[in-house]
């Protein structure tokens, strides 16, 4: 009897590749950092069973079709699926899955990270240092702003906006949210449901925690960024694509916003060329859930829910067409 095969697009912890493995199923990895080419992922989808996949890969429609009807599921090692045409996968059959909770809190922290680091110019006052730029502590260099009372505000009140939320409580910040409905666990922690307008208008600072969809594309444009306050800080730790990256470069560039802190980009790898000369910004190459802890959690998630559909049973954390 031929041994069903899983097929790993880019490198993930041995704990993962070693449940499917204890699975009896066959298991092969692409290990280039750089990813499949296309025609490569389109060939491999065909010949497998399962597929574990993460963000950077493109799960189109004419990959899906190349899959059918062969493979059963595409397990996505990430919290976010808009790399991947859920709703064409449903209507071949395929499953989809992610791996939500697992990252929440290590985002969560990352998003903070941002937030500190951009309020007390820590990146810039690291690169003056390391150049011997520095010339000794003066009353009036590198002044920041204070994060201790504030108001922050929170777009997307899911798992990881709400763990961003639960931080706030520690720096006193009184904490605003948008969704589209109320959310008792903002609600618990103090935190006020408000329109956007309200949001931008108030905050110090504003962190996004929303999906990609095709109405959160470009929710932080121009008309967006003139709603903030001059001293306002932008964190965008969710996805690229959810801020005007040119219009980012503007607001920045031109004092109507303070600064900004970005862990995810409109065309990753590639970066806007005018963010990488502006000192008010702090750029991650997508970290956000880059701790090994979580990073183990996240394949081993990944790995089980593949377990699970090809032994015919339902996935641990299916996704569904919105």
């Amino acid at each position: 009897m031929t041994r069903l095969s899983v097929y790993i697009t880019r490198a993930i912890p041995e704990e993962g590749v070693a449940i499917l493995s204890e699975a009896g199923l066959t298991v092969h990895t692409h290990r280039q950092p750089s990813g499949l080419e296309r025609e490569e992922l389109l060939k491999e989808a065909a010949r497998h069973d399962g597929v574990v996949c993460q963000a950077p890969d493109r799960i189109d429609a004419e990959v899906l079709k190349a899959a059918a009807p062969r493979c059963k599921i595409f397990a996505n090692c990430a919290v976010g699926i808009d790399n991947i045409d859920v709703a064409t996968a449903a209507k071949l059959g395929i499953c989809v899955t992610n791996t939500p909770d697992v990252l929440t809190e290590t985002t969560a922290d990352l998003a903070w990270a941002l937030m500190l680091a951009t309020a007390r110019r820590g990146c810039e006052g690291d690169r003056v240092v390391r150049s011997g730029q520095w010339r000794g502590w003066g009353m009036l260099d590198y002044l920041g702003a204070d994060i201790f009372g504030k108001t922050l505000g929170i777009i997307g009140a899911g798992r990881i906006g709400t763990a961003v939320a639960r931080r706030a409580a520690g720096f006193d910040m009184r904490v605003l949210y948008f969704s589209r409905g109320e959310k008792k666990a903002m609600s618990d922690l103090g935190a006020r449901r408000v329109p956007m307008d309200d949001l931008l208008h108030e905050s110090d600072f504003i962190s996004i925690h929303v999906p990609l969809t095709d109405e959160t594309r470009n929710l932080i444009d121009e008309r967006a960024l003139g709603k903030m306050k001059r001293e306002a800080i932008l964190i965008n730790t969710a996805r690229g694509p959810i801020v005007d990256e040119p219009a980012l470069v503007a607001a920045l560039n031109s004092g109507k916003l303070a600064a900004a802190g970005l862990d995810v980009y409109a065309e990753e790898p590639s970066i806007t060329p005018a963010l990488l000369g502006l000192n008010n910004v702090v750029l991650l190459p997508h970290i956000g859930s880059a701790t090994v802890a979580t990073r183990v959690k996240m394949a081993c998630l990944a790995a089980k829910n593949v377990v699970s559909v090809l032994q015919g049973k339902a996935p641990l954390t299916p996704v569904s067409p919105r």
